[in-house]
């Protein structure tokens, strides 16, 4: 795809679960023609009744010059772009594909390779934030791919992002992805030892969580985080066997490029241990619950 690219406001969006609904109806609300597609009709119905369309990828091939794809790991993002019923079949070299899940980015790499062989454009652009960023349209994009495609589906990615930043070629994006849920995941692993802590010593954790707020431990995982837990609320914006899949696709990069990575392999275990306690769906802030059973307690308001 040379020169400059133009895309109408035709676009496809595969994935409808607690980010992509609604970074589809924002799509929506900015004005964008949308053809929806998911295994959970209900998800579907609702995405109709707001203004969608449901198609099935194949038709997004031949009808859509954008299709974003927002799927829980790389076998379903490699189903629906080259698996025989996926885009690849009608897609044409005015298609851009836009893959926001959360994968490998070997995978991405590969899939951007397969694409390239029929001229369509990929780009990798997952996504920083959760549901509640997702709702309101500022969740934090990296993306990865070819800066001349990046500025062509710019205003796309800003209906759903406030803060958009292109990194670098493919799988630039799904890298910082994987170095921001490290990140993150470690921030909650931290901050539920001292969460714990304080609550094993008696002592009030609200009041603790606002003096200490406002200094170098305060942090977005903390104001996003500690209320929730104070209100034992862990309905899932990001959920733990997604972080699970998450954390085993930064080990095994790391792996892969020789870098050795400690205590986000420990953090890899507690994730295996939550699920296997019956905690896999819950918000990865139940990483506290963890904690609180190796030292009977339970962090929440006085």
């Amino acid at each position: 795809m040379k020169g400059e690219v133009k895309v109408t406001k035709n676009i496809g969006f595969i994935g409808l679960g607690i980010m992509g609904k609604p970074m589809s109806l924002n799509l929506l609300k900015a004005g964008y023609n949308l053809i929806v597609n998911d295994i959970n009709e209900q998800s579907v119905d609702a995405l109709v009744k707001a203004g969608a369309k449901a198609g099935t990828p194949i038709e997004m091939g031949e009808q859509c010059d954008v299709i974003i794809t927002m799927l829980p790991a790389s076998q379903h993002v490699k189903q629906v772009v080259v698996g025989d019923k996926g885009i690849l079949k009608t897609a044409t070299q005015r298609t851009i594909l836009i893959d926001m899940s959360s994968i490998s980015p070997v995978v991405s790499v590969e899939i951007a390779n397969e694409a390239a062989k029929q001229g369509v454009e990929m780009l990798d652009a997952p996504v920083s934030g959760g549901e509640p960023k997702a709702i309101d349209g500022t969740l934090s994009i990296m993306v990865g791919g070819e800066k001349i495609v990046f500025e062509a589906v710019k205003d796309i990615l800003h209906a759903m992002g406030s803060d958009v930043v292109l990194i670098g070629g493919n799988g630039s994006g799904t890298t910082a992805k994987l170095a921001n849920q490290i990140i993150v995941n470690l921030n909650i692993a931290a901050m539920s030892e001292a969460l714990v802590l304080a609550s094993k010593a008696g002592i009030n954790v609200e009041k603790m969580y606002h003096a200490i707020r406002g200094g170098l431990a305060g942090s977005a995982v903390l104001d996003a985080k500690v209320p929730l837990i104070l209100d034992r609320n862990f309905v899932a914006g990001g959920r733990i066997d997604i972080n699970l899949k998450d954390l085993t696709n930064v080990m095994e990069t790391a792996h892969e490029i020789g870098v050795p990575l400690p205590l986000s392999s420990q953090l890899l275990e507690i994730f295996h241990a939550l699920k296997v306690d019956g905690k896999a769906g819950d918000d990865h802030g139940g990483i506290v619950q963890y904690y609180e059973k190796l030292a009977n307690t339970e962090v929440r308001k006085v």
